[in-house]
Formats: structure tokens, C-alpha cells, sequence
């Protein structure tokens, strides 16, 4: 009796711990920007694929660089601006993905972006270039001005108007390092990935004197002050300032005549995945056209999906703040990683800027 008591808690013991683990969910780790993603995508994701999406967010490329490379979490999937992909492609941190499972994005990726993209920019003064085989495109946009019509009476066509007194005290600038050198490498003629020390130090000159002019350098505050009237002019992200716009009838956005910064985030997969299967199936559901739109419409900013921007309201599909047109794309450069010496050298003069 007692044999058979032992034998059938034994059987009871091994159905439980069956049960327990083919309850237990598939784990996709992504690391991502806050506010880049519908939570309704995880869900869908998560319910189709029966599988549970870990989804942790970072502030600045830096930041995630940083976590990635310690390797402390076994992220799949992770959000890279462009020069940042450079960076951990070159570092051997990225994985190489396999087109043969991304079937949607081979299908909707808008052509001219992906070419702009990944295009040799002979403007630049780094060799380093995007390599399509280590990511692909998740958003893009340029970096433009905000300007309040109700306090600027003039047409908005050039980066010199950030440097006009008139405007004094009511200018807000990019509290980064390569954005803020945007508008004068542009008026310059300059490439806005120039290493060539006399046109930096140009360009930081300007920025010098361009200082008291200034009311504030910001990132996540710009929209509070722009929504709230508080300046007329700003240095902001496309998507910032469409989003910013839908608060303030009175804003407008604009690329300068002499050309911008075109950028992009990427979905890689870092070489710390633990299902990279997994991983390319939850890159080829972000490019889903209905799953590329709701993104597209929570964050603000453009898609590079071509179903997706079929599905977009006409308004939105219309506004050259969000889709500029490719005379406007052709003006822009993409920023490069410049390498180790190349980020000391801007940051060394950002810092000159900041302690004046």
C-alpha cells in the first residue's frame, strides 16, 4: 500500500511539474525608447505568438550602449539611432539578421529611405556607413525649427534666424552634442560629420556668440515651452513637433533651406540574444503594415513602411513636416559615427560652448 501511495504521488508530482513548465511563456527581452511602441503591438505580439514580451526603455543611445555591452541583461531586441548602430556594428555587438525570415519588410520598406539610408555619403568625413545586413529601419525624420507664428513675423527658411537678436532670449537649442552643430555646419556649408578641426571651431564660434540669444538648451522640455508659448523659435525632431503642433495651432515646422540632419532608428538584434528566431519574427510583425501604422500613429513620428503609410489619414500622409519631400531628403545627411576621437573632439567643444 504504501508502494503504491509513493508510486502515485510521484505520478501526481510529475504531471504538476509538467503542467508548470508548458505553462511557462517564451521570453522576448527588447530595450527600447519610452513612448516608441503601442502597448497594444506587445499584446497582439504576445497573443499570437504566445510568448511574453519583457519590454525595459532607455533615455539616450549612450545609456543603452552602455547596458547592452556589459551583456548584465539578454536583450533580442534593441532600438539604435543611426551612428549608433555604426558604433556597436563595428564593435562586433550585432548580430547578422536573415532576410529570409523578414518577408514583410522586403515587402513594405519604402525604397528612397532605405537607399538614403544606407547609401555611401560622400559628404562625410568618416568611411564608416550603414551596413543593411545588421538592421533595418523602425522610424525616421529630420531635425528642423519650431517657430510660434504669433511671434515671428518673417518666413522661416534658413538656420540664421537662430542667430538674429531680435529673437533674443526667445531661442531654444538641442541640449546635444551633435544636434546643437547642426545649424551652423549648415550655414557654414560644412558636413554636419565634418572632423576637420577649423570648420568645428567655426562653427563653435558661432554657437559662442550665439549664447546669450539663448533661453534655454533642452531635449524633453522643448515641447512644455513651445506648447505653452514660452519661445519662438526651437531646434526639435520632426516627430517632436508634430506632436507639439496638435497643442498649438499657432506652430509651424520647417527643414532650412541649407539642408539638415535625416535620421533614423534601427531594430537590431544584439549578439546577447538568446532566440534570434524569435527575435526575426518580431521584427517582421513590427513591419506588418496594420502593426507599422499603429505605431506610426502613437508615436508621431514616419514610418518607412509603405502599407503602413497607405493606411495613414491623407492629412498626415500630406504634411511635408512628416513626410518631407525627396528635394528635402537629398539636402540632409545622416550622422555617421565618427569614431572614439571624433566623439571627444565634439564633446570637447560642446563643453568649450558650456563654459562660456
Amino acid at each position: 500500500m504504501k508502494k503504491i501511495l509513493i508510486v502515485i504521488l510521484a505520478m501526481v508530482s510529475a504531471l504538476s511539474l509538467s503542467a508548470c513548465n508548458g505553462s511557462k511563456k517564451e521570453k522576448l527581452y527588447i530595450y527600447n525608447w519610452g513612448e516608441y511602441m503601442d502597448p497594444e503591438v506587445i499584446e497582439m505580439f504576445e497573443k499570437e505568438f504566445k510568448v511574453k514580451i519583457v519590454d525595459d526603455e532607455y533615455e539616450t543611445n549612450e545609456a543603452m550602449y552602455a547596458k547592452v555591452k556589459t551583456g548584465a541583461i539578454n536583450y533580442d531586441v534593441v532600438f539604435p539611432s543611426e551612428y549608433m548602430v555604426n558604433k556597436m556594428q563595428e564593435e562586433n555587438m550585432l548580430e547578422e539578421l536573415n532576410y529570409d525570415n523578414l518577408p514583410n519588410f522586403t515587402q513594405y520598406i519604402d525604397p528612397l529611405i532605405n537607399e538614403t539610408i544606407y547609401k555611401l555619403d560622400d559628404s562625410s568625413a568618416s568611411d564608416e556607413k550603414m551596413d543593411p545586413r545588421f538592421s533595418v529601419p523602425y522610424f525616421w525624420g529630420t531635425v528642423g525649427i519650431l517657430y510660434n507664428t504669433t511671434m515671428v513675423d518673417e518666413e522661416v527658411t534658413s538656420w540664421d534666424i537662430l542667430f538674429d537678436e531680435k529673437y533674443s532670449g526667445n531661442i531654444l537649442m538641442q541640449n546635444s552634442v551633435r544636434d546643437v552643430f547642426v545649424p551652423p555646419l549648415k550655414l557654414l556649408g560644412y558636413s554636419i560629420n565634418t572632423l576637420n578641426e577649423t570648420e568645428l571651431s567655426e562653427a563653435t564660434q558661432m554657437l559662442i556668440d550665439q549664447k546669450p540669444l539663448v533661453q534655454a538648451y533642452v531635449i524633453d522640455q522643448v515641447r512644455d515651452k513651445m506648447i505653452g508659448n514660452e519661445a519662438a523659435l526651437a531646434v526639435i525632431y520632426s516627430g517632436e513637433a508634430l506632436i507639439t503642433k496638435e497643442d498649438n495651432a499657432d506652430l509651424e515646422y520647417v527643414v532650412p533651406q541649407e539642408g539638415s540632419n535625416i535620421w533614423f532608428d534601427a531594430v537590431v538584434i544584439p549578439t546577447t540574444t538568446q532566440n534570434k528566431e524569435l527575435a526575426e519574427k518580431f521584427i517582421d510583425f513590427l513591419y506588418r503594415p496594420d502593426v507599422a501604422k499603429l505605431n506610426a500613429d502613437y508615436s508621431g513620428y514616419s514610418t518607412p513602411n509603405t502599407g503602413a503609410f497607405d493606411l495613414l489619414d491623407a492629412e498626415v500622409q500630406e504634411d511635408p513636416a512628416a513626410y518631407p519631400s525627396s528635394e528635402t531628403i537629398a539636402k540632409c545627411e545622416i550622422f555617421q559615427y565618427l569614431g572614439t576621437e571624433g566623439e571627444e573632439l565634439y564633446l570637447a567643444k560642446w563643453q568649450q560652448i558650456k563654459g562660456k
